[in-house]
């Protein structure tokens, strides 16, 4: 019994207290839980501990930030009580990605490569859906061991848990031999694991190779030459994006952008014209004119376009050649009448004298 020394982890237990499994049976499993944190290196800076309770509903009993010592878990443990009806077992396993598997509350930042490991155990078949949750899960990193005892659905472990299946999946055919398998536990949470024990150089990513290890990067990253640090890929170069116009390196990632007079779209990727005639997004005074992402100012008609090309003036409709009055032309703001010299008459044409 002597404790795990070598590998720090975010250890969750969530039990099934349905009411499937009798009251001296949900005492056996609470046992267990107390032989398996006497096996661990327990502690703040080695392996954290949780206990989630679940049946029709979830419950924390303590999350990982809340105890650091044996005595303190144990004890808690003691005082669980079951649930009774349901067994929800996919919503166990998603609210523990949501409310368990955070730093808020106690899961250590990905930098630390600490192991998140998940241990199921129930004696029933799920009555929700657990494959696409416990899927999601893994992808988000957590590795889920399922024990299933007496009646449990060994298609559902199979689901649930991690690959490989023979390494993750366990079955017992009562609550009373259930501590057996903490020897099993702490055989797998203390294989040395170089990776674990932070003896290695990695910059970012280290991955277990039998007694040796490799070094890795996060998505983004190249492994150098050196074979243990890490150069950010630059995402924005040809062939590597999906942006419609402009591709912004963003360490290790990217973002899509527009050129002026254009607007990002809903898919972050694409690219739509911008209405500059919409109303405050242009400067012309009277008329403008969209002409794909951009804009060009116009007036109405008796007025001519400034050097400025934004404002307009009124057109002198009286000047030379702008009209066809025969003797005199009078302005009146943007049009004109025609009038005669003293001594002559308008003609009914308005615009000829005798």
């Amino acid at each position: 019994d002597t404790a795990c020394k070598n590998r720090p982890l975010d250890l969750v237990f969530i039990i099934d207290s349905s009411r499937s499994v009798r009251p001296e049976e949900f005492e056996k499993v609470k046992i267990f839980l107390s032989k398996m944190i006497d096996t661990l290196d327990v502690g703040e800076r080695t392996t954290r501990v949780a206990v989630m309770n679940y049946a029709s509903t979830v419950k924390v009993e303590f999350p990982l930030r809340t105890y650091f010592d044996k005595a303190s878990m144990k004890e808690a443990i003691s005082h669980i009580e079951p649930l009774s009806a349901g067994t929800m077992t996919g919503l166990a396993i998603q609210t523990a990605v949501d409310e368990v598997f955070t730093e808020e509350m106690g899961t250590r930042p990905a930098t630390f490569n600490i192991p998140k490991v998940v241990i199921v155990v129930t004696d029933g078949r799920p009555q929700d859906q657990v494959q696409d949750v416990a899927a999601s899960a893994r992808t988000a990193g957590i590795e889920i061991y399922a024990v299933g005892v007496d009646r449990a659905d060994m298609q559902s472990l199979r689901i649930m848990a991690s690959e490989p299946l023979d390494e993750h999946v366990f079955y017992v055919e009562t609550y009373g031999v259930i501590e057996k398998l903490t020897s099993k536990f702490r055989e797998t949470f203390c294989a040395a694991n170089v990776c674990a024990l932070g003896t290695h150089d990695c910059e970012q990513v280290c991955e277990s190779n039998n007694r040796s290890y490799l070094c890795d990067c996060y998505e983004g990253y190249t492994l150098n030459p050196d074979k243990r640090t890490c150069s950010a890929v630059d995402m924005c170069a040809p062939g590597r994006h999906e942006c419609d116009q402009i591709c912004v390196s963003n360490n290790g990632s990217y973002v899509c952008d527009c050129y002026e007079g254009y607007t990002l779209n809903p898919d972050k990727k694409t690219c739509s014209a911008m209405d500059m005639c919409a109303p405050g997004r242009h400067d012309c005074a009277q008329v403008c004119l969209s002409n794909d992402g951009s804009y060009s100012c116009d007036c109405y008609e008796g007025y001519t376009l400034n050097p400025d090309k934004k404002t307009c003036s009124a057109v002198d409709v009286c000047a030379p050649g702008r009209h066809d009055c025969e003797q005199v032309c009078v302005r009146d703001d943007l049009f004109y009448t025609c009038d005669c010299y003293q001594g002559y008459t308008l003609n009914p044409d308005k615009k000829t004298c005798s």
